[in-house]
């Protein structure tokens, strides 16, 4: 008797021992959702590789060649990363298509990256019904920033309406009786812009403000456009375009001689993919916002960045220009991510990757502007708040002026 109750007792012992040893295994196990897995974490965007924004497809290139380079390194927490970039061609429909697919098909754990106002203006609700992260998205629409409303949204480059105040500021203080002419896109992503500035100016707006033109996405040129804002008599122009159309009104101003102070909103504000197009020459003086180094400018070729940059280019990029400034963008902003996901560790939730980005503290980014740093917080959902105001030169953008924001 006295045996069989010492094994009764034994076996008890050791159930328990079990028991806790289990329940502590299993507090430290690793959490997944959709997309994630001991070894790999799925996640997906869509790039505009073809279409009227189609300069912009070198930022998905960018980001796929960061993560290739990650992986190659032994991943993330020992992950691979799975980056699946899908071509929306710029438009919505077609955006939300590839995002249902992305989702519902491919089963991402989060959404990374995806480009233009527009399309992500489509996708907003649905993917936030869905509670899928929609993180550090490329377009700065002040909108991206509602965490009250949009919780699983979340941008990452300064937004329009804070870079457009900035311009304003510039004109008032350098041009204060200027006539300003603008052009812009006619959709969120431009009236984004115009409110911000019409915001800056304040009760002078009005009055500054002599002519506004849009353009739609489908038009074939702005050439019509830019010879009304002449005709207005505006000598600041306030250019609200993407590439193409940046690239057009640039080189119709300078052909009819039309010489305004030339304000070209950040997004267009790159030498390989407008400036050159558009001509060199006919492009020097326009004045723009960086927080991002100029890779055409001299002085950062020796920093120590821009060397890491420049061989990962020649090694993940060969044969692209050293001059594409989408090339330094996307290099970037995948470093965030890479920040977010090893922050992440083994819990790889949409709950949990949500979580880590929005706990982001003054994280020094490579190739971001000194000074320049991302911050976020729950109820802090603009990554970057600061710019510098530039002028080119016909080679390159010289910052002036003071860093403006945070």
């Amino acid at each position: 008797m006295r045996v069989a109750m010492s094994k009764r007792l034994l076996a008890v012992s050791i159930a328990s021992v079990l028991g806790v040893v289990l329940a502590a295994s299993g507090a430290n196990a690793a959490k997944y959702g959709p997309g994630a897995s001991d070894k790999e974490i799925k996640i997906g965007q869509t790039m505009p590789y073809s279409g009227p924004a189609s300069a912009y497809g070198s930022i998905g290139k960018a980001e796929v060649a960061y993560f290739k380079m990650v992986n190659e390194q032994g991943g993330i927490n020992g992950r691979q990363i799975n980056i699946i970039s899908l071509d929306d061609g710029y438009s919505p429909p077609k955006a939300v298509e590839q995002v249902r697919k992305l989702v519902e098909q491919e089963e991402v754990l989060f959404l990374f990256q995806n480009l233009g106002t527009p399309s992500n203006s489509a996708i907003h609700k649905y993917v936030n019904a869905k509670k899928v992260p929609h993180l550090f998205i490329a377009t700065g629409a002040t909108k991206w920033g509602d965490y009250k409303h949009y919780p699983w949204t979340m941008g990452w480059q300064p937004n329009y309406q804070s870079e457009a105040k900035a311009y304003a500021a510039y004109v008032l203080k350098n041009h204060p009786n200027a006539k300003v002419g603008i052009l812009y896109q006619n959709d969120d992503y431009g009236k984004d812009y115009l409110h911000g500035f019409k915001e800056g100016l304040g009760d002078k707006a009005a009055k500054m403000i002599v002519k506004e033109v849009s353009y739609e996405t489908s038009d074939p040129t702005v050439d019509s456009q830019i010879v009304e804002l002449k005709s207005s008599g505006a000598d600041v122009f306030f250019n609200v375009t993407t590439p193409k159309f940046a690239a057009q009104s640039i080189r119709k101003a300078f052909d009819i001689g039309w010489k305004p102070v030339h304000l070209l909103n950040n997004v267009s504000a790159n030498i390989k993919t407008v400036f050159t197009p558009a001509g060199l020459d006919k492009s020097k003086g326009i004045i723009s916002s960086q927080y991002i180094k100029d890779i055409a400018d001299t002085q950062w070729q020796k920093d120590k960045d821009y060397l890491a940059w420049k061989a990962w280019m020649e090694k993940y990029n060969p044969g692209i220009s050293l001059i594409d400034g989408n090339y330094v963008y996307g290099y970037s902003v995948a470093y965030t991510l890479h920040q977010v996901l090893k922050a992440a560790g083994d819990d790889l939730t949409r709950e949990n990757v949500m979580r880590q980005a929005a706990n982001l503290k003054n994280l020094e980014v490579p190739m971001l502007l000194p000074g320049v740093t991302i911050s976020t917080s729950p109820t802090d959902y603009y990554p970057i708040e600061s710019v510098q105001l530039a002028k080119f030169d016909g080679e390159k953008f010289e910052a002036f002026g003071a860093v403006i924001g945070k």
